[in-house]
């Protein structure tokens, strides 16, 4: 009998339906980009710094797929330099700003990737260099008088600020930001992880000295990415060792890894305006179903920001809070409450504790992101899901 019971209970999780909601965490690769690495990699697998016909080979689709990356953000390909991801850029950016660059001073918010904010306070205690944060409303967007007020004291400056926030979806006016920037003579630094692959941006027309992407955000492989690098910028490397990336990045790039990242962000370029009237059109259809089973829900921050990203607090009481992801896993959903990189923490989100009060971080909140893979099938089952709780 204990057999039977226990076969049961796996045939049921055999056949669970299984949903994915957490794409601000991560993607699924597109199958095209798994047969663009798996190509690379049988075929192509020369080291692209020798000199020999495989090596050419290597160096030839590395220089491609610069060309492509390039081409949809509208730079030239000298000035995108590979990387292993998001984090990475961010500690090689500000490190080199602060000690090769000689800025005195960050401007940023406490609502930043802490890839960012770690960075940053590294910094302070290493150089004893100013950090400044900007206040940010409590709709999660950033004050930008405030932001101009601050850069009215005359240093040498950085202002780090991100595209769109990762666990909020809150949208920053990323060319108005460059203007003001601009206006003061200050260098700025934006951590796009996840915007590039979701939303246009033009490097001719935004005035930014450093932008940065990890391909695992837009359906490409993960422990690859890329910085964009402003000519005559002036950065030095942050890793050493050979003369890779024109010698800002020293290692041998992993050109299977690179190729699929472009592949992957030409794609999601290519498919940019029908997938993400798709992915809007779900969303709207999350908000009504929640306004009809569940009115007392809130949006942090607005409906209007991020297309693909919604985080909310849900009407059910603070004992709900420690168990709700559990719960909603043990039916086969994966969603978040905040930033993968921080999943295992029981503390509150630190981008949620400048935009709650005390007795609002308590209650259960959700992190719920989409991709085109997504179905309303699959928030439908959310909602059944959420229902029985």
């Amino acid at each position: 009998m204990i057999f039977k019971n226990s076969q049961l209970i796996f045939l049921n999780f055999a056949v669970m339906k299984k949903v994915y909601l957490d794409n601000a965490s991560t993607t699924a690769m597109r199958p095209e980009v798994i047969q663009e690495i798996t190509k690379v990699m049988a075929e192509d697998f020369g080291n692209p710094s020798s000199t020999h016909s495989f090596g050419r080979n290597g160096k030839t689709i590395l220089e491609l797929s610069r060309k492509s990356i390039a081409k949809h953000l509208n730079c030239s390909a000298q000035e995108i330099i590979f990387t292993s991801g998001g984090t990475e850029a961010d500690n090689w950016i500000l490190r080199s700003a602060v000690k090769n660059l000689k800025v005195e001073r960050i401007i940023t918010t406490k609502i930043e990737h802490h890839a960012v904010l770690h960075t940053v306070l590294v910094l302070e205690a290493e150089f004893g260099i100013q950090v400044d944060y900007v206040k940010v409303n409590h709709d999660g967007s950033i004050d930008l008088t405030h932001l101009s007020n601050l850069l009215s004291e005359d240093k040498k400056t950085i202002v780090s600020l991100m595209h769109v926030n990762n666990e909020t979806g809150t949208i920053l006016d990323l060319d108005r930001v460059g203007v003001i920037c601009k206006q003061y003579n200050v260098l700025f630094h934006s951590d796009t992880v996840q915007s590039v692959g979701k939303t246009e941006i033009d490097l001719q027309k935004t005035s930014v000295d450093f932008i940065l992407a990890s391909a695992h955000k837009f359906h490409g492989p993960k422990g690859v990415g890329f910085a964009f690098v402003r000519k005559n910028s002036g950065l030095q490397p942050l890793i050493f060792g050979g003369e890779q990336e024109k010698g800002l990045r020293a290692g041998t790039e992993a050109v299977h890894q690179i190729a699929g990242m472009a592949k992957a962000l030409a794609i999601s370029y290519e498919n940019l305006d029908e997938e993400r009237n798709y992915i809007s059109d779900l969303k709207t259809y999350l908000i009504d179903q929640l306004e009809i089973h569940f009115p007392g829900f809130r949006i942090n921050g607005k409906k209007e920001d991020f297309y693909n990203i919604i985080n909310i607090i849900l009407p059910f009481s603070e004992d709900k809070t420690s168990m709700l992801l559990f719960s909603l896993d043990m039916k086969g959903i994966a969603v978040s409450r905040g930033s993968a990189c921080q999943s295992g923490s029981i503390k509150p989100s630190h981008v949620l504790k400048e935009m709650l009060s005390e007795a609002d971080l308590k209650l259960p909140n959700l992190r719920i992101s989409f991709s085109h893979y997504n179905t309303k099938e699959d928030i439908d089952w959310l909602i059944e899901s959420l229902k029985s709780i």
